[in-house]
């Protein structure tokens, strides 16, 4: 290499190098101090619960209605015992609707012959428009289940019908192939039901791969074997009981899983309901109820329940993880872009001032920072503007603040909850924290960085997402069309 190129190059990295370590700085101070928020909003809530009796909060005929709205695509595989799981919830005024959006496999036969469904004719006057509803169907074994098969439309119109549809003053949005724990809805709707200024509540979200389950309940807590699964595990549990639970202190959440959230559905109608020409319609639609509750004085607060769990399957192929991954970076992408005016803005208070940033700065840009950070680690390698032991002690660094945080979450989750119970599952864990950093981190980055870039070309499909289901059956393909 020329004297000359090197010299450019040494002057290019420069800036670059000090902006990358800059950031890094930056990055782990935010996860340190969510953690550490984390532990504190932990202990507040868990000496909450201590003595007060939730049967007694939510558990009469006063109770307000809650409405489960839980659209399904190409579910056969999962959609009985999902729907066996939601009639078997704790809560005394339950509806249940099923949205079957277009189906092409045999999701509404199922159904039909699981729940004994019988079509009915009542009058259907929506508030938010959304593709046409072929049928209508109760159940003659269960008076609170409700089935609507509709023209496909997506998963945002399928749950706009819901949301018609839905008698209950609270509406709780869930995934088809979801499986809800008997009490976690009498603890997710107990904070709406105290403060009126809640207007949505969100719960855990744990990958149920290799976890035993029967009737639509969970048996037993286990780790996947599988490396994606069980590496998911230890991502899930920090993503929430890190991120959103820290995010509770610092200025509330702009996020609620599609796969488990509450919501009161006055607001929601008011709102126009979830959007139809994104893909992250379940991040955008708390943005924007946010936003509205600040804007028009109405209740504003979103709050991450830790104790009230969901169960879902997560991907065990590359290929399937991998459109997951830069589907759930465009909706975020998406998002951040619609509501730009909020960042830094006093008038939305802590979301404005913290919590927007923090997710431009820390969610959006690490992929692309972090990209920028290995050229540089390369380049400077190749030049000598570094040696070869700084940059395997600065990547040892690296994987290690990682490592602590995630195996912190992981004693915040066994302290609060002793999910898992065997020494072996605990050691499973720790092993996936560490494998996560070989191979699977990185390939995270680039599907995130591919989102982006979907997202600057206008790409907004969804693509396949395969199934296994909760027994042993076929994998089952629950693409929806682009």
């Amino acid at each position: 290499m020329s004297y000359t190129l090197a010299a450019a190059i040494e002057a290019l990295m420069g800036p670059v190098e000090a902006a990358v370590l800059a950031y890094f700085v930056l990055i782990n101070v935010c996860y340190t101090g969510l953690l550490v928020a984390a532990v504190f909003e932990m202990r507040r809530t868990r000496n909450e619960a201590v003595g007060i009796n939730d049967h007694i909060v939510v558990g009469s005929r006063l109770a307000p209605t809650i409405s489960i709205l839980a659209p399904a695509y190409n579910e056969e595989a999962t959609i009985t015992a999902s729907v066996q799981s939601l009639l078997t919830l704790d809560y005394p005024n339950l509806e249940v609707v099923v949205i079957a959006d277009g189906c092409k496999d045999q999701t509404i036969d199922v159904l039909k012959a699981e729940f004994s469904l019988v079509e009915v004719h009542r009058a259907y006057a929506p508030r938010v428009h959304t593709k046409g509803v072929v049928a209508l169907y109760r159940s003659v074994r269960h008076a609170n289940l409700v089935v609507v098969d509709k023209l496909n439309g997506g998963k945002a119109d399928a749950l706009n019908v819901g949301l018609n549809l839905a008698s209950g003053e609270l509406v709780c949005a869930i995934d088809a192939d979801t499986l809800i724990e008997r009490g976690a809805l009498v603890r997710l709707a107990r904070p709406m039901i105290i403060d009126p200024e809640v207007v949505a509540t969100g719960g855990t979200i744990r990958p149920v791969n290799a976890v035993p389950t029967k009737n639509g309940q969970v048996l037993d807590v286990t780790v996947p074997r599988n490396m994606l699964a069980g590496v998911q595990v230890v991502e899930y549990l920090r993503a929430f009981l890190l991120g959103r639970l820290g995010l509770n202190r610092l200025g509330g959440n702009l996020i609620i899983s599609g796969a488990f959230g509450l919501f009161r559905r006055e607001p929601m109608l008011a709102a126009g309901g979830w959007l139809h020409d994104t893909v992250g319609e379940d991040m955008e639609l708390v943005v924007r109820l946010r936003r509205l509750g600040y804007e028009q004085g109405g209740p504003s607060k979103v709050i991450f329940v830790p104790d009230p769990t969901a169960w879902t399957e997560v991907p065990e192929s590359w290929g399937v993880l991998g459109r997951q991954r830069d589907r759930w970076h465009r909706g975020l992408t998406d998002t951040l872009w619609r509501h730009r005016r909020l960042i830094g803005n006093p008038h939305f208070g802590a979301m404005g001032l913290i919590v927007f940033p923090y997710f431009v700065l820390v969610e959006l840009l690490a992929p692309v920072v972090e990209a920028l950070g290995l050229v540089v680690l390369a380049g400077s390698l190749a030049v000598g503007l570094i040696d070869q032991t700084f940059a395997l002690l600065f990547f040892a660094l690296a994987i290690g603040i990682g490592l602590i945080l995630s195996v912190a979450t992981l004693l915040l989750d066994q302290a609060a909850f002793m999910r898992f119970r065997r020494p072996r599952d605990l050691a499973w864990l720790v092993w996936w924290s560490v494998a996560e950093n070989l191979g699977y981190r990185q390939m995270t980055v680039y599907w995130r960085l591919r989102g982006l870039w979907k997202y600057m070309r206008g790409r907004s499909d969804w693509g396949a997402m395969t199934r296994k289901g909760f027994a042993t059956k076929p994998p089952v393909s629950s693409a929806r069309p682009s």
